[in-house]
């Protein structure tokens, strides 16, 4: 539950304080580590240098004479060796070999320490070396140093048999740790200051300089706010370069709201074409309906009392009924292609060797006979004489690719206006164009005459380069499941070309 607590407290920071407090706690940590080494290390060398002083002072101490009487009573610069090396609070006693009290040399300041038994045994088994005591709230350091007896000699000058020294007692020495204690906790309270200082100068200036390196941060904050708000064009500056991570996020982010706006644009462009795109198949469907509908109220009615009357409607609902299957067969044949993109190029396409110039000259047949007021010649491409343009291709296909674009040529360009039709190859590619006298298109007519959903000219009802924008749609996508491509070269009161560009079929026809 605490941390569960704590996890919310600490979500409700912000970015920054967070950071500043992570910051400042690995800083405490490390001067925590740092301080608490250097006091170590500061201590133990000061706890040496008072061992090595307490050890000069004891074997000092061990070799002056008249020991029993004191330290008045020593040499003057023997008893000043040894009492250079006693600083502070020193605390020395003479033992006997059993470790009784002997002599005291140098009674302690304040309550002297608690030595343990220190008899000859003792003495020998700690070698010299210094440890620790306590006594009177003080710790002390303390060393044990035996007092060896002079060797005897004889009335004539020489030694007897007995010529060793035999120890006759111990000199302990014991220095108080008080000023080593009080010279630590001084300079552990002088760097706690000091540290408490560097951490606010440090706060301080994390906090600013967290302020100042969060700032692009807040650029982007702003930035995704007024996204959020739906201004979609908005976007993050360059605040850094790409090698950075602030770089590459402001790279990441401007490249994800690219994608998003024309994502969007995209969904708004197809909402609108689809909008578009059934009111122009109502009002093309709704026109035979209404036709059928009018003739079967009409005998209904009783209106149609005679024979040749049934059959003058029935003729009628004949024609709109074909026209319905026409545009029910165009819709659905769009609507393949649009459920896969790869549709275009998986149709079932009866695929055989064939010339464009039979398409070519039955295309010159159909306007002559659709439109005779016209001048319809036939040529290469872009002029001269036709020529051979083999393909491998369905023809049934193709056929309705260049219907469509016969129909458009006479529906949107002026009676009487000229038609020429050109067959041929050029490099690897076969051709086959259809130029008219028209009025033309704009470039931005031009650039958006194939798509299936584009009304250039809605106060008509109808587009003005494609009729209910379906034909030139579908020619199109026939025209690309052959592998090919159509294109259109026009500007106004120029006309319009379009061409039919398909892959060369080089094998002899017939194979």
């Amino acid at each position: 539950m605490t941390t569960t607590s704590t996890r919310r407290r600490a979500a409700r920071l912000s970015l920054r304080t967070r950071l500043v407090i992570i910051c400042l706690l690995l800083v405490v940590a490390a001067l925590l580590v740092s301080n608490a080494l250097l006091i170590t290390l500061l201590q133990r060398q000061l706890v040496d240098q008072l061992d090595e002083r307490l050890r000069v002072a004891a074997a000092a101490a061990a070799r002056l004479p008249d020991l029993d009487q004191g330290f008045d009573a020593t040499a003057p610069p023997v008893r000043d060796a040894v009492e250079r090396q006693l600083v502070g609070d020193v605390y020395v006693v003479r033992l006997n070999a059993a470790g009784g009290l002997s002599r005291s040399l140098r009674p302690a300041v304040g309550d002297a320490p608690e030595l343990p038994r220190l008899d000859a045994a003792a003495v020998a088994a700690r070698g010299g070396d210094p440890f620790r005591a306590s006594g009177g709230g003080s710790d002390w350091r303390v060393i044990a140093q035996p007092v060896r007896s002079s060797p005897r000699q004889d009335g004539d000058g020489g030694r007897d048999e007995d010529r060793e020294a035999s120890a006759t007692g111990t000199i302990v020495v014991a220095g108080s740790l008080d000023e080593v204690n009080g010279t630590i906790r001084g300079l552990g309270l002088r760097m706690l200051m000091i540290d408490s200082l560097v951490l606010v100068l440090l706060g301080a200036i994390g906090w600013f300089a967290v302020r100042a390196g969060l700032r692009p941060l807040r650029r982007v904050e702003t930035t995704a706010a007024a996204i959020a708000g739906g201004d979609l064009s908005s976007r993050v500056p360059d605040l850094a370069s790409t090698r950075t991570e602030l770089g590459r996020l402001a790279a990441a982010l401007n490249g994800m709201l690219d994608r998003i706006e024309a994502g969007d644009a995209a969904r708004a462009a197809t909402n609108d074409r689809m909008r578009t795109f059934i009111a122009d198949a109502s009002h093309e469907l709704r026109t035979p309906l209404f036709g059928i509908k009018g003739s079967t109220e009409l005998y209904r009615m009783g209106g149609m009392p005679e024979r040749a009357d049934v059959d003058t409607a029935m003729n009628r609902i004949e024609r709109e009924s074909a026209r319905l299957v026409h545009i029910v067969e165009d819709l659905l044949l769009l609507a393949r292609l649009d459920e896969d993109p790869t549709a275009r190029t998986q149709l079932p396409l009866k695929l055989t060797p064939m010339d464009l110039r039979t398409l070519a000259a039955d295309a010159l047949h159909d306007l002559r006979a659709l439109a005779s007021d016209r001048a319809v010649t036939l040529t290469g491409p872009g002029g001269g004489p036709p020529g051979a343009a083999p393909v491998l291709g369905d023809e049934a296909r193709l056929r309705q690719v260049m219907s469509n674009l016969i129909g458009n040529a006479i529906a949107h360009t002026p009676a009487g206006s000229p038609v020429r039709i050109g067959v041929g190859t050029h490099n690897t590619l076969a051709i086959l164009e259809l130029s008219d006298r028209g009025p033309g298109m704009t470039a931005e007519q031009a650039a958006r005459v194939f798509d299936r959903f584009y009304r250039a000219d809605t106060a008509r009802g109808r587009t003005q380069t494609g009729g209910a924008g379906l034909g030139l749609s579908i020619a199109h996508s026939l025209v690309a499941a052959h592998h090919g491509r159509i294109e259109v070269h026009t500007s106004p009161a120029q006309g319009a070309t379009f061409r039919i560009l398909l892959p060369a079929h080089t094998d002899p026809l017939g194979d």
